[in-house]
């Protein structure tokens, strides 16, 4: 053997190694300054109108003031999300393809034939926001308060029909801990996000809904919706004389969604920070933050690590609730 010709092709490969690895750096450096090229796309898995559809367009405006591109929402509906979800996981990982998430992409165990997974195919970009739900009924449902529901329901059992944005959305998944502790019967009939899910209880298809505030906010002024409580452990600022669940009849009673961008796993971590970057100082303009607030939402932020927490940690939290109360989505 020619050891001297082992030994240099030894040396070869190591300087090749050592090229490389001082090159990817500098790979991503380069993505980084030259991102965006192109117009950006933020994908929502609702209908144009919900809360998550009112999110996307926010955030929309700030990418647009960030980077100068237009950014197209795409309305993606159907399946909890998860088909823009699935949609954006199979996306090129480059930063120009995102999801405009909502919690139901905490929820994969309720959906056995999903083909991506939630941790390991979407990267974490920020948390936008927190935004609780708010039960209402069709005027002509005789209820007003929470109480009046529940006594209603206990006097009717089986006979009374709930709208939701749909199947594991969480207005199902807050509905259904809803009718879990206040012991009632309550038949979901589900719809392809909160404005369709809206619309049919204004319509008078349905007399009950659990739905985003966003969806409501105009039917409810107009007096088409009568609210009875919002699901957080507060009351919203958008509707300040509306009780919380808990304080009108079901304490302890809590169950917010929350809002947040995701990436295709593999999007180089400066892309990621630069995109966080742009989205949160969006945040922080007051126009930003009001239209926000004027939906019922509370405005987020953070780095992708804290949102990366977040999302592993309601996984944890609604895969315990999912698996009590037998809930499966086909």
């Amino acid at each position: 053997m020619n050891h001297r010709f082992e030994t240099r092709r030894g040396l070869l490969a190591g300087g090749a190694a050592l090229a490389t690895a001082s090159w990817l750096p500098l790979e991503a450096l380069a993505q980084q300054a030259s991102f965006p090229n192109r117009p950006l796309r933020l994908v929502s898995g609702f209908a144009p109108g919900g809360a998550t559809d009112v999110v996307a367009r926010v955030i929309a405006q700030s990418l647009t003031d960030a980077f100068g591109q237009s950014v197209v929402v795409e309305n993606r509906p159907g399946a909890a999300g998860n088909i823009a979800a699935e949609y954006v996981a199979r996306s090129a990982p480059d930063g120009h393809v995102l999801y405009l998430n909502n919690a139901t992409i905490a929820m994969p165990s309720m959906f056995p034939k999903l083909t991506f997974d939630v941790k390991k195919d979407l990267a974490p970009v920020v948390l936008i926001a927190y935004g609780p739900s708010i039960l209402a009924v069709n005027p002509k449902l005789p209820v007003r308060s929470v109480r009046e529901l529940i006594d209603y329901a206990r006097r009717n059992p089986g006979k009374l029909d709930y709208a939701s944005g749909g199947i594991g959305n969480i207005t199902h998944m807050a509905m259904e801990l809803f009718l879990s502790m206040a012991k009632v019967q309550i038949k979901h009939v589900p719809y392809k996000g909160g404005a369709p899910s809206t619309t049919a209880v204004v319509g008078g298809e349905v007399p009950i809904l659990m739905s985003a505030i966003t969806s409501t906010l105009g039917h409810i002024k107009q007096g088409t919706l009568v609210p009875l409580a919002v699901t957080g452990s507060e009351r919203t600022k958008a509707l300040p004389d509306v009780p919380t669940i808990a304080e009108a009849g079901l304490p302890g009673y809590q169950a917010s969604s929350w809002y947040g961008a995701l990436a295709p796993a593999g999007t180089p971590q400066p892309i990621i920070d630069k995109l966080n970057k742009a989205i949160v100082e969006g945040m922080q303009r007051a126009e930003q933050r009001e239209r926000l607030i004027a939906q019922g939402m509370d405005p987020a932020g953070g780095p992708p690590e804290a949102y990366t927490r977040l999302i592993h940690s309601e996984i944890d939290k609604w895969a315990a609730i999912i698996a009590s109360a037998g809930i499966t989505a086909e």
